[in-house]
């Protein structure tokens, strides 16, 4: 089951939300979240809530050992048990194919390579309790003692699959103490509805773009323009994809009385590539930066290497294939230098230079990230400069441009914080009962018309699904 999909917005997030708001009492809605949670996510394939409760189970119990032996070897070997577990579950089911085929490759021996299908979202779930098991063992949070509450923390469905990767300490108070405000249902329910709007109005449409050049055309015949105008589409495309997904669960969290972190923050505004990473995918980067970046390696934090191990992490964690390897070392390459220069005088640079540096790194790492394929990534990267022998401009392409001018051009203002500073000043204007009045309608007409384009469409889930 998909945000974006009319079952779920007519029937199942209706039902949820009544069910959830006819118990009064915190217990009964915990109990309504987690199964509502579990019947989300068995939608697709029910064997995999079993791999669920498993991991929920085992760290369970080891956050109940690491408390039970607290400052003893007894609590760290409990916390190296349990995060072998947990790694050793992403690694088989994600990584076991990619890691055969590789072994493979560079050895004489030809080991069958296992088919193995992947649980949805067990990427973020994973690290999700992972940093709920560190975080019991760093003595940052309390140790939940109630399994019960431990599986909706980790199975509640608006973050499930595809994230923000939410952190233990964020709703920890929130498990027993929520409560929902009229404006967090207001605030929730717009977050939903633009949430919706970005997936289905923006982010589908782009696809067909990116779609049309990428995956159907000729790809070694496009033209320069053509190559530099598909990659910025899908550039956006996942942006609002990803960020879409992420408003809708920010969303539905708030409905619930629980408070997420932002996960985005228009990352296209960035002057450099480690201010990307700060306003881009933000839950992955704290995770990496809290867990692996300063923690000790051989006994001493060693600057280079938890760097190189952060971007080479964040590369493999998003798939098992080596674009996202090179992806991720690609960033950690920008990110190296940009330290090695010094923040100050990046500052220095004049902000035009810096912006166009930045736009440029982005953009092509874009097209790093949608090419599993070696041979056409290799295409794609010389036909950005014309190597392939392909042309400065093509008629297709110019037409595609032309024809799809308006959804660009929206979709490049709605990547730029000009929304947010009108909502700011008509809000402490003497306008503020009309903008709130024109949100109600906006919110009404975003979800007609997502409705309306849902009606016909054929599946198409979230980017981020896959990782």
């Amino acid at each position: 089951m998909i945000f974006a999909d009319l079952l779920f917005l007519y029937i199942f997030m209706a039902l949820c939300l009544a069910a959830y708001f006819i118990c009064k009492n915190v217990t009964y809605r915990n109990i309504v979240l987690v199964l509502f949670s579990l019947v989300f996510y068995a939608w697709g394939e029910p064997v995999w809530v079993f791999l669920l409760l498993g991991s929920v189970t085992v760290n369970y119990v080891g956050g109940i050992l690491i408390d039970k032996f607290k400052g003893t070897k007894k609590s760290t070997v409990a916390l190296a048990l349990t995060l072998i577990f947990d790694i050793g579950v992403l690694i088989f089911f994600k990584y076991a194919g990619f890691l055969t085929e590789n072994f493979n490759a560079i050895s004489p021996v030809d080991l069958p390579v296992p088919d193995i299908k992947m649980p949805i979202g067990i990427s973020f779930f994973t690290f999700q309790i992972i940093s709920y098991i560190i975080d019991c063992y760093w003595g940052t949070i309390k140790v939940q003692k109630n399994w019960g509450k431990l599986l909706m923390y980790i199975s509640l469905f608006p973050q499930l699959v595809a994230g923000p990767i939410v952190r233990y300490s964020v709703i920890e108070n929130d498990i027993d103490n929520r409560k929902t405000t009229a404006r967090d249902i207001s605030d929730g329910i717009t977050r939903i509805c633009m949430g919706l709007g970005k997936k289905v109005i923006l982010a589908n449409n782009l696809s067909v773009i990116v779609d049309t050049f990428f995956k159907e055309g000729n790809l070694e015949a496009l033209s320069v323009t053509g190559m530099w105008y598909t990659v910025i589409v899908y550039a956006m495309q996942v942006y609002f994809d990803f960020s879409g997904y992420s408003d809708i669960a920010i969303g539905l969290g708030r409905v619930f009385g629980f408070h997420f972190d932002e996960n985005f923050n228009y990352p296209f505004i960035c002057k450099n590539i480690t201010e990307f990473w700060q306003r881009w995918h933000i839950s992955l980067g704290t995770f990496f930066r809290d867990y692996l970046l300063y923690v000790p390696i051989f006994g001493k934090r060693r600057k280079y290497l938890n760097l190189f191990l952060v971007w080479f992490c964040t590369g493999f964690w998003h798939g098992a294939a080596w674009n996202y390897i090179i992806w991720g070392l690609y960033f950690g390459f920008f990110i190296l230098i940009e330290r090695l220069i010094g923040a100050k005088a990046l500052k220095q640079i004049p902000t035009v230079i810096t912006h166009i540096y930045s736009k440029i790194v982005i953009i092509v790492g874009f097209g790093i990230f949608y090419f599993t394929d070696m041979t056409k990534f290799g295409i794609f990267l010389k036909g950005l400069f014309g190597l392939n022998g392909n042309p400065l401009t093509d008629i297709i392409s110019a037409r595609s441009m032309t024809s799809n001018l308006w959804l660009v051009l929206v979709a490049v203002i709605l990547c730029l914080p000009v929304v947010p500073k009108i909502k700011e000043k008509l809000e402490k204007s003497e306008h503020a009962l009309l903008y709130s009045n024109c949100q109600t309608v906006f919110n009404i007409a975003i979800v007609a018309l997502s409705s309306i384009l849902l009606v016909n469409a054929t599946n198409n889930p979230f980017i981020y699904w896959n990782f």
